[in-house]
């Protein structure tokens, strides 16, 4: 059970990476560490930031909807 446990969280980890979900936990992260008394936005306002970005910037990637 414990095996089971151990390669359920690495395919749930590699599932997270691969989709950039994790990129929000990282950033949390990145501030809280970098700039402590700075706010750290809701998922939502990062999620919009980082789009922004992205679609300002064609090199970020290819959005086509």
């Amino acid at each position: 059970m414990h095996s089971l446990r151990r390669v359920l969280r690495s395919v749930r980890w590699y599932l997270r990476e691969l989709t950039d979900e994790s990129a929000y936990d990282r950033y949390v992260t990145h501030v809280r560490h970098r700039h402590p008394d700075a706010r750290v936005p809701s998922r939502r306002d990062f999620e919009r930031m980082r789009t922004d970005r992205q679609e300002a910037d064609p090199r970020q990637g290819f959005r086509c909807c």
